[in-house]
């Protein structure tokens, strides 16, 4: 979850890595450090926010042609200084940063004390440079041996860039279950977690695969393979822009990427369907189609906001594609001993493609021998590397911790492949599927529009509930998952206590909850169950709970019932999650704007949850 960056060329290293360390701070914000080779190495770090180790450095900076930093997300040891990247080891020939988790780091701290190594910090990468350094002390060997050598021994993930002081113009990096990029630039060379932190010196790039061995100088590299084979890297031209990474106007990078959905989806359909003739194409599925389609049982993996998709993904694929779908957190499957039929099909969803436990469970489903798909945001990274076949969401960079348009790029995906699979059965007759399609394709105007009224009128609601220690969110079939959705993008950046429950289920427990201070969401546009859901909303009034309705335009019954209603255009239920779900983005930013939360960087979180 931490973010690293490296660089080596012929320009200052320092001025690279602090910006790249900015573009990383959503994977990590409790310290941050960077070592820079010159006149010797320069380590500086500190505790807190990027900014707090700029100010710590001053504005003179630090001169040197070779560098690595580091923005942490703590997993051992405290957010200080001590515990802050890079990690020199004792006797100053490697310095380290890491993304990841060593699980056996007390077996080999112990091992090492043994050796009279002596530790300053409490984590565990600190154990990998000086594992390295007794490796290379005692062997006698290259510091490239070392490295490897080294990392025989350790269990656990990680991506590291390395600086040997002894050889100070390479840059060393490797990866094993955690993410990382090489740029290619002029005269130089970059290592990344991610390719935001770098895009604006290059768009070339190398993605290199788990245990492959990366030495950079400024005017070459090498990629080795865990045999020790040198092989030619593939290079890839990265297709996104730099004003994808920035705020532009807005104050928050959520803001803005809410506000991008209208272009978001239309990205993540745009090519794939079609009016003449009426037509879904999803390249990326073809050589599996068939498996799809006469899959006996479809499992959806992912972890939090994707769990959330994968339950919308659930209705869509049982009513179109008539297939049962069961919807498994990542983190539970891969513990679990699940029975995995040879006719199953594994769906495994992920903004990041980097997701730790989703990683686990597709391994897992592929031992098993089930045929693995992904949905990804982010070419390159290890889902899509690692599924047989799957579906790029093409939302774009999502910097903002709380996922918005992550969100409804992989539901447009899922609904794309529910209603291919409904047309490849024979399920939907054309007419119907002509109607869907042109429906889909009007859904980024809805969604314009729903921004453009209610803006304002929820940042008034969120003033009046900004004080509030619950709230209950409520909804019943597609509606369920949106409720789960709201509820968690209200915990997340507002720190209110937020639940959402299937709104049938209110009187088996929650109603317990609801008096005059308990606001309830009910997200309540038209459908099959809208009359049950009305008499929801009167139990829920007799109690004198405060009903905040998400409804469609023109609803007379439920406007007269609920405390405030925000309306939301009309469509085809199927496709009603992608815009109920907007206020509710809308209602949890303005909510923690107003209690004063640092809504990119929620407390206690990060971007991309790459460790256990």
């Amino acid at each position: 979850m931490c973010g690293i960056i490296g660089y080596v060329g012929t320009e200052d290293a320092y001025p690279v890595i602090i910006q790249g360390l900015k573009r990383l701070e959503y994977r990590g914000y409790d310290s941050a450090g960077v070592a820079i080779a010159g006149d010797g190495v320069h380590l500086y770090k500190r505790k807190g926010k990027v900014k707090d180790l700029e100010d710590y450095i001053g504005p003179e900076g630090i001169k040197g042609k070779l560098g690595i930093g580091h923005t942490r997300w703590a997993t051992h040891g405290e957010p200080e200084d001590k515990n802050a990247h890079p990690h020199r080891s004792m006797h100053g020939h490697f310095i380290v940063v890491h993304n990841g988790i060593i699980e056996n780091y007390v077996r080999l701290k112990e091992r090492l004390m043994s050796k009279g190594y002596r530790f300053s910090s409490d984590t565990d990468t600190e154990v990998i440079a000086n594992l390295i350094e007794y490796t290379y002390l005692k062997g006698n060997v290259s510091a490239l041996t070392a490295i490897r050598l080294a990392l025989r021994k350790v269990i656990g993930a990680y991506g590291l860039g390395i600086i040997c002081t002894d050889e100070p113009d390479k840059l060393f990096a490797i990866r094993k279950g955690s993410p990382l990029v090489i740029g290619i630039g002029e005269n130089a060379h970059y290592i990344a977690s991610d390719a935001p932190a770098i895009m604006e010196h290059t768009r070339k790039v190398v993605y290199p695969d788990d245990d492959e061995m990366v030495v950079l100088w400024n005017d070459h590299m090498i990629l080795q393979t865990p045999e020790n084979h040198n092989h030619k890297p593939v290079v890839k031209i990265l297709d996104q822009e730099i004003g994808d990474i920035g705020k532009g106007s807005f104050p928050h990078y959520m803001l803005k990427e809410i506000f991008e959905q209208p272009d978001s989806i239309r990205d993540t359909f745009r090519g794939r369907i079609s009016e003449d003739p009426f037509a879904i194409h999803l390249g990326g599925l073809y050589s599996v189609l068939p498996a799809l389609r006469y899959a006996g049982r479809i499992i959806i993996l992912g972890c939090g906001t994707s769990w959330h998709a994968g339950l919308i993904g659930e209705y869509l694929l049982e009513e179109f594609a008539h297939i049962p779908v069961e919807v498994e957190y990542a983190s539970e499957f891969r513990y679990r001993h699940p029975v995995i039929r040879k006719d199953d099909v594994i769906i495994a969803i992920s903004q990041s493609g980097e997701t730790a436990d989703t990683l686990a469970a597709i391994r897992k489903a592929r031992e098993a021998g089930a045929l693995v798909l992904g949905i990804c945001n982010v070419v390159g990274s290890s889902i899509p590397r690692e599924t047989e076949a799957g579906v790029y969401t093409h939302a774009g960079p999502e910097i903002g911790v709380a996922s918005t348009k992550a969100f409804t790029a992989q539901v447009t995906v899922l609904t794309m492949i529910a209603m291919l699979l409904a047309k490849e059965k024979n399920l939907i007759d054309d007419r119907s599927f002509h109607r869907f399609i042109r429906e889909l394709k009007k859904i980024p105007e809805k969604i314009r529009y729903i921004l453009a009224q209610n803006n304002d009128v929820i940042r008034d609601l969120a003033e009046q509930y900004k004080d509030v220690n619950n709230f209950l969110y409520l909804g019943r079939g597609y509606f369920f998952p949106v409720a789960l959705e709201g509820a968690l993008k209200l915990k997340e950046i507002s720190y209110i206590h937020a639940e959402g429950y299937p709104a049938a289920e209110m009187k088996h427990g929650p109603i317990a909850l609801i008096d005059e201070n308990m606001p309830v969401v009910f997200i309540a546009p038209k459908d099959d169950t809208y009359d049950k859901i009305v008499s929801n909303i009167r139990e829920v009034k007799a109690r004198k709970g405060k009903v905040i309705a998400i409804v469609n335009e023109k609803d007379r019954t439920i406007s007269e019932l609920a405390t405030h209603v925000i309306e939301i255009p009309s469509t085809f239920l199927a496709l009603t999650p992608l815009l109920a779900v907007i206020p509710l983005q809308l209602l949890a930013y303005h909510m923690a704007v107003l209690r004063g939360c640092n809504v990119d960087q929620p407390r206690n979180l990060a971007k991309s949850v790459t460790v256990e």
